[in-house]
Protein backbone atom coordinates (compact mmCIF):
# COMPACT_ATOMS: atom_id res chain seq x y z
CA UNK A 1 0.00 0.00 0.00
CA UNK A 2 1.47 3.53 -0.81
CA UNK A 3 1.34 6.48 1.92
CA UNK A 4 0.09 9.66 2.17
CA UNK A 5 3.12 10.98 1.78
CA UNK A 6 4.47 9.14 -1.01
CA UNK A 7 1.42 9.04 -3.87
CA UNK A 8 0.66 12.92 -4.39
CA UNK A 9 -3.04 13.43 -5.65
CA UNK A 10 -3.46 17.33 -5.90
CA UNK A 11 -5.06 16.40 -8.96
CA UNK A 12 -6.65 13.76 -10.00
CA UNK A 13 -8.05 13.04 -13.70
CA UNK A 14 -11.47 11.39 -14.38
CA UNK A 15 -11.24 9.47 -17.81
CA UNK A 16 -14.14 7.48 -19.54
CA UNK A 17 -12.99 4.12 -20.24
CA UNK A 18 -15.32 3.98 -22.96
CA UNK A 19 -13.35 7.06 -25.11
CA UNK A 20 -10.12 6.40 -26.40
CA UNK A 21 -9.68 10.04 -27.18
CA UNK A 22 -10.19 11.40 -23.66
CA UNK A 23 -7.65 8.09 -22.80
CA UNK A 24 -5.14 9.49 -25.11
CA UNK A 25 -5.37 13.15 -23.98
CA UNK A 26 -4.84 11.87 -20.56
CA UNK A 27 -1.54 10.66 -21.26
CA UNK A 28 -0.23 14.53 -21.86
CA UNK A 29 -1.93 15.91 -18.70
CA UNK A 30 0.60 16.61 -16.06
CA UNK A 31 -1.93 14.95 -13.10
CA UNK A 32 -0.68 13.73 -10.15
CA UNK A 33 -2.84 10.67 -10.32
CA UNK A 34 -6.17 9.74 -12.60
CA UNK A 35 -9.02 7.21 -12.62
CA UNK A 36 -9.99 5.21 -16.17
CA UNK A 37 -13.75 5.25 -15.41
CA UNK A 38 -15.63 2.06 -15.91
CA UNK A 39 -18.67 3.78 -13.60
CA UNK A 40 -21.13 7.02 -14.80
CA UNK A 41 -19.00 7.55 -17.66
CA UNK A 42 -19.53 4.48 -19.57
CA UNK A 43 -23.49 3.57 -20.74
CA UNK A 44 -25.02 0.21 -19.79
CA UNK A 45 -24.48 -1.23 -23.25
CA UNK A 46 -20.47 -0.54 -23.08
CA UNK A 47 -19.52 -1.82 -19.98
CA UNK A 48 -17.95 -5.00 -21.09
CA UNK A 49 -16.28 -3.00 -24.07
CA UNK A 50 -15.05 -0.38 -21.31
CA UNK A 51 -13.40 -3.08 -19.39
CA UNK A 52 -11.43 -3.69 -22.55
CA UNK A 53 -10.24 -0.74 -23.31
CA UNK A 54 -9.08 -0.11 -19.96
CA UNK A 55 -6.84 -2.95 -19.60
CA UNK A 56 -5.77 -2.09 -22.62
CA UNK A 57 -4.51 1.26 -21.61
CA UNK A 58 -3.26 0.23 -18.69
CA UNK A 59 -1.07 -2.09 -20.54
CA UNK A 60 -0.10 -0.02 -23.08
CA UNK A 61 1.78 2.29 -20.23
CA UNK A 62 2.81 6.25 -21.46
CA UNK A 63 1.40 7.42 -17.82
CA UNK A 64 4.89 8.19 -16.00
CA UNK A 65 4.86 7.97 -12.45
CA UNK A 66 0.88 9.07 -11.62
CA UNK A 67 -0.64 7.10 -9.22
CA UNK A 68 -2.97 4.53 -11.63
CA UNK A 69 -6.46 3.82 -11.03
CA UNK A 70 -9.68 2.59 -12.23
CA UNK A 71 -13.15 2.84 -10.90
CA UNK A 72 -15.27 -0.12 -10.55
CA UNK A 73 -19.06 0.24 -10.67
CA UNK A 74 -20.80 0.15 -7.14
CA UNK A 75 -21.83 -3.10 -5.25
CA UNK A 76 -25.75 -2.32 -6.18
CA UNK A 77 -24.98 -3.40 -9.69
CA UNK A 78 -24.58 -6.60 -11.39
CA UNK A 79 -20.93 -5.44 -13.09
CA UNK A 80 -18.58 -4.71 -9.83
CA UNK A 81 -17.21 -8.34 -9.53
CA UNK A 82 -16.90 -8.43 -13.21
CA UNK A 83 -14.99 -4.94 -13.70
CA UNK A 84 -12.68 -6.60 -10.52
CA UNK A 85 -11.44 -9.42 -12.01
CA UNK A 86 -11.40 -8.69 -15.49
CA UNK A 87 -9.42 -5.51 -15.23
CA UNK A 88 -7.06 -6.96 -12.49
CA UNK A 89 -6.49 -10.33 -13.87
CA UNK A 90 -5.70 -8.19 -17.34
CA UNK A 91 -3.59 -5.18 -15.87
CA UNK A 92 -3.16 -5.85 -12.23
CA UNK A 93 0.60 -5.40 -12.58
CA UNK A 94 -0.01 -1.79 -13.83
CA UNK A 95 -2.43 -1.22 -11.53
CA UNK A 96 -2.32 1.22 -8.34
CA UNK A 97 -5.59 1.18 -6.98
CA UNK A 98 -9.31 0.53 -7.24
CA UNK A 99 -11.86 3.02 -6.85
CA UNK A 100 -14.97 2.03 -5.41
CA UNK A 101 -18.12 4.43 -5.53
CA UNK A 102 -21.42 4.60 -3.11
CA UNK A 103 -19.81 3.05 -0.55
CA UNK A 104 -21.67 3.13 2.17
CA UNK A 105 -20.93 0.31 4.76
CA UNK A 106 -17.42 -0.92 5.84
CA UNK A 107 -18.73 -4.20 4.47
CA UNK A 108 -18.46 -2.84 0.71
CA UNK A 109 -14.55 -2.67 1.25
CA UNK A 110 -13.89 -5.62 2.96
CA UNK A 111 -15.51 -7.28 -0.04
CA UNK A 112 -12.98 -5.90 -2.55
CA UNK A 113 -10.48 -6.42 -0.24
CA UNK A 114 -11.16 -10.12 -0.02
CA UNK A 115 -12.29 -10.24 -4.06
CA UNK A 116 -8.44 -8.52 -4.53
CA UNK A 117 -6.52 -10.88 -2.42
CA UNK A 118 -8.01 -14.10 -4.32
CA UNK A 119 -7.23 -12.63 -7.53
CA UNK A 120 -3.81 -11.37 -6.60
CA UNK A 121 -3.25 -15.01 -5.38
CA UNK A 122 -4.35 -16.66 -8.34
CA UNK A 123 -2.56 -14.88 -10.61
CA UNK A 124 0.68 -14.55 -9.42
CA UNK A 125 0.43 -10.72 -7.90
CA UNK A 126 1.78 -9.48 -5.19
CA UNK A 127 -0.58 -9.40 -2.51
CA UNK A 128 -1.85 -6.06 -0.71
CA UNK A 129 -0.09 -4.12 -3.33
CA UNK A 130 -3.24 -2.95 -5.25
CA UNK A 131 -4.90 -0.32 -3.11
CA UNK A 132 -8.61 0.57 -2.77
CA UNK A 133 -10.06 4.58 -2.53
CA UNK A 134 -13.54 4.63 -1.07
CA UNK A 135 -15.80 7.10 -2.26
CA UNK A 136 -18.68 8.66 0.22
CA UNK A 137 -21.50 9.88 -1.63
CA UNK A 138 -24.49 9.34 0.86
CA UNK A 139 -25.63 10.14 4.18
CA UNK A 140 -25.48 6.83 5.34
CA UNK A 141 -21.57 6.63 3.71
CA UNK A 142 -20.82 9.59 6.16
CA UNK A 143 -22.24 8.46 9.38
CA UNK A 144 -20.82 5.45 8.74
CA UNK A 145 -16.81 7.03 7.51
CA UNK A 146 -15.29 6.02 10.43
CA UNK A 147 -15.58 1.94 10.22
CA UNK A 148 -15.26 2.59 6.56
CA UNK A 149 -12.26 3.99 6.88
CA UNK A 150 -10.63 1.45 9.01
CA UNK A 151 -12.00 -1.50 6.92
CA UNK A 152 -8.99 -2.59 5.64
CA UNK A 153 -4.76 -2.30 5.36
CA UNK A 154 -5.65 -1.77 1.20
CA UNK A 155 -7.51 1.74 1.70
CA UNK A 156 -4.89 4.62 0.81
CA UNK A 157 -8.16 7.16 0.20
CA UNK A 158 -11.72 8.74 1.22
CA UNK A 159 -12.96 10.96 -1.74
CA UNK A 160 -16.16 13.13 -1.78
CA UNK A 161 -18.64 12.25 -3.71
CA UNK A 162 -20.64 15.71 -4.11
CA UNK A 163 -23.28 15.17 -6.54
CA UNK A 164 -24.47 11.70 -5.29
CA UNK A 165 -24.83 13.16 -1.46
CA UNK A 166 -26.34 16.34 -2.41
CA UNK A 167 -29.11 14.49 -3.74
CA UNK A 168 -29.20 12.04 -1.02
CA UNK A 169 -29.55 14.45 1.37
CA UNK A 170 -32.55 16.36 -0.92
CA UNK A 171 -30.24 19.44 -0.58
CA UNK A 172 -31.89 22.51 -2.49
CA UNK A 173 -30.09 22.73 -5.60
CA UNK A 174 -28.42 21.80 -9.08
CA UNK A 175 -25.20 23.20 -8.58
CA UNK A 176 -22.50 21.08 -7.65
CA UNK A 177 -19.89 23.25 -5.54
CA UNK A 178 -21.77 26.73 -4.87
CA UNK A 179 -23.76 27.22 -2.05
CA UNK A 180 -27.32 26.49 -2.35
CA UNK A 181 -29.86 29.08 -2.31
CA UNK A 182 -30.72 30.38 1.23
CA UNK A 183 -27.81 29.54 2.90
CA UNK A 184 -25.93 32.80 3.25
CA UNK A 185 -24.07 31.61 6.79
CA UNK A 186 -20.74 29.61 6.56
CA UNK A 187 -20.48 26.80 4.40
CA UNK A 188 -23.13 24.21 3.94
CA UNK A 189 -20.60 21.82 2.73
CA UNK A 190 -18.09 22.14 5.95
CA UNK A 191 -19.26 19.54 8.51
CA UNK A 192 -19.08 16.93 5.30
CA UNK A 193 -16.01 17.92 4.41
CA UNK A 194 -14.03 17.76 8.11
CA UNK A 195 -16.28 14.43 8.63
CA UNK A 196 -14.30 12.40 5.68
CA UNK A 197 -10.39 14.59 6.93
CA UNK A 198 -11.46 13.32 10.35
CA UNK A 199 -12.10 9.61 9.35
CA UNK A 200 -9.20 9.70 6.94
CA UNK A 201 -6.55 11.19 9.34
CA UNK A 202 -7.76 9.18 12.00
CA UNK A 203 -6.82 5.49 10.17
CA UNK A 204 -3.59 7.66 7.89
CA UNK A 205 -5.47 7.98 4.65
CA UNK A 206 -5.20 10.93 2.27
CA UNK A 207 -8.60 12.87 2.08
CA UNK A 208 -9.79 14.25 -1.85
CA UNK A 209 -12.55 16.50 -2.76
CA UNK A 210 -14.80 15.97 -5.37
CA UNK A 211 -15.05 17.21 -8.75
CA UNK A 212 -16.84 20.82 -9.72
CA UNK A 213 -18.89 20.41 -12.84
CA UNK A 214 -19.11 23.55 -14.38
CA UNK A 215 -15.90 22.48 -15.90
CA UNK A 216 -15.02 26.18 -17.51
CA UNK A 217 -15.18 28.32 -14.97
CA UNK A 218 -11.87 27.55 -13.53
CA UNK A 219 -12.09 30.31 -11.58
CA UNK A 220 -14.82 28.32 -9.63
CA UNK A 221 -13.19 24.99 -9.10
CA UNK A 222 -10.03 27.04 -7.75
CA UNK A 223 -12.70 28.91 -4.77
CA UNK A 224 -14.13 25.28 -4.23
CA UNK A 225 -10.40 23.81 -4.14
CA UNK A 226 -9.31 26.33 -1.85
CA UNK A 227 -11.95 25.61 0.52
CA UNK A 228 -10.94 22.28 0.68
CA UNK A 229 -7.21 22.30 0.61
CA UNK A 230 -7.78 25.04 3.58
CA UNK A 231 -9.18 22.14 6.05
CA UNK A 232 -6.35 19.92 4.86
CA UNK A 233 -7.05 17.72 1.92
CA UNK A 234 -4.95 16.49 -0.73
CA UNK A 235 -6.51 17.14 -3.74
CA UNK A 236 -9.86 17.11 -6.38
CA UNK A 237 -10.98 15.35 -8.95
CA UNK A 238 -10.70 17.27 -12.57
CA UNK A 239 -12.95 16.89 -14.97
CA UNK A 240 -11.54 19.26 -17.68
CA UNK A 241 -7.40 20.22 -18.69
CA UNK A 242 -8.16 23.81 -17.52
CA UNK A 243 -8.63 22.36 -14.26
CA UNK A 244 -5.87 20.50 -13.88
CA UNK A 245 -2.92 23.80 -13.43
CA UNK A 246 -5.40 24.85 -10.58
CA UNK A 247 -5.69 21.77 -8.61
CA UNK A 248 -1.64 21.46 -9.04
CA UNK A 249 -1.15 25.07 -7.64
CA UNK A 250 -4.09 25.25 -4.88
CA UNK A 251 -3.03 21.85 -3.24
CA UNK A 252 0.72 22.09 -2.98
CA UNK A 253 2.16 24.75 -0.47
CA UNK A 254 3.36 27.92 -1.98
CA UNK A 255 7.28 28.60 -1.76
CA UNK A 256 7.52 30.79 0.78
CA UNK A 257 5.61 28.21 3.10
CA UNK A 258 7.55 25.68 1.81
CA UNK A 259 11.19 27.26 2.40
CA UNK A 260 9.82 28.01 5.82
CA UNK A 261 8.61 24.32 6.44
CA UNK A 262 12.48 23.61 5.98
CA UNK A 263 13.90 26.02 7.72
CA UNK A 264 11.42 24.87 10.94
CA UNK A 265 12.70 21.55 10.09
CA UNK A 266 16.38 22.29 10.05
CA UNK A 267 16.27 24.79 13.07
CA UNK A 268 14.63 22.26 15.41
CA UNK A 269 17.21 19.25 14.29
CA UNK A 270 20.15 21.27 15.19
CA UNK A 271 18.84 22.66 18.12
CA UNK A 272 18.13 19.57 19.69
CA UNK A 273 20.45 17.21 18.21
CA UNK A 274 23.70 19.72 17.62
CA UNK A 275 23.18 22.11 20.61
CA UNK A 276 20.53 19.66 22.55
CA UNK A 277 18.55 22.44 23.51
CA UNK A 278 14.83 21.48 24.42
CA UNK A 279 14.51 25.72 23.54
CA UNK A 280 14.07 26.14 19.43
CA UNK A 281 14.70 29.55 18.11
CA UNK A 282 14.07 29.96 14.22
CA UNK A 283 14.86 33.86 14.51
CA UNK A 284 12.25 35.88 16.65
CA UNK A 285 10.28 32.60 16.09
CA UNK A 286 10.06 30.22 18.61
CA UNK A 287 9.44 26.48 17.78
CA UNK A 288 8.57 23.53 19.65
CA UNK A 289 7.06 19.67 18.88
CA UNK A 290 4.31 20.60 17.67
CA UNK A 291 5.99 23.66 15.16
CA UNK A 292 7.96 20.46 13.82
CA UNK A 293 4.51 18.27 13.21
CA UNK A 294 3.28 20.90 11.20
CA UNK A 295 6.34 21.46 9.19
CA UNK A 296 6.31 18.27 8.32
CA UNK A 297 3.09 18.19 6.63
CA UNK A 298 4.17 20.99 4.78
CA UNK A 299 7.00 19.96 3.32
CA UNK A 300 5.98 16.52 2.78
CA UNK A 301 3.42 18.13 0.72
CA UNK A 302 5.93 20.46 -1.10
CA UNK A 303 8.60 17.75 -1.78
CA UNK A 304 5.72 15.72 -3.24
CA UNK A 305 4.77 19.13 -5.73
CA UNK A 306 8.25 18.99 -7.21
CA UNK A 307 9.30 22.36 -5.01
CA UNK A 308 12.94 22.93 -4.33
CA UNK A 309 14.10 24.96 -1.58
CA UNK A 310 15.48 28.13 -2.17
CA UNK A 311 16.73 29.47 1.03
CA UNK A 312 19.19 27.52 3.48
CA UNK A 313 19.85 27.34 7.10
CA UNK A 314 22.68 29.06 8.75
CA UNK A 315 22.56 28.43 12.55
CA UNK A 316 22.77 31.90 14.58
CA UNK A 317 26.22 32.14 16.61
CA UNK A 318 26.38 31.20 20.09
Amino acid sequence: MGSVETRPRRSVLAVPGSNPRFIEKARELPTDAFFLDLEDAVAPLEKENARRAVVAALNEGGWGSRVRTVRVNDLTTQWTYRDVIDVVEGAGAMLDCLVLPKVSDASHVRWLDTLLTQIERANGLEVGRIGIEAQIEDARGLVTVDEIAAASPRLETLVYGPADFMASINMKTLVVGEQPPGYDVGDAYHYVLMRILMAARANDLQAIDGPHLQIRDVEAFRRSARRSAALGFDGKWVLHPGQVAAANEVYAPDQDDYDHAELILDAYAHATQVRRRGAVMLGAEMLDEASRKMALVIAAKGRAAGLRRTKEFVPEEE
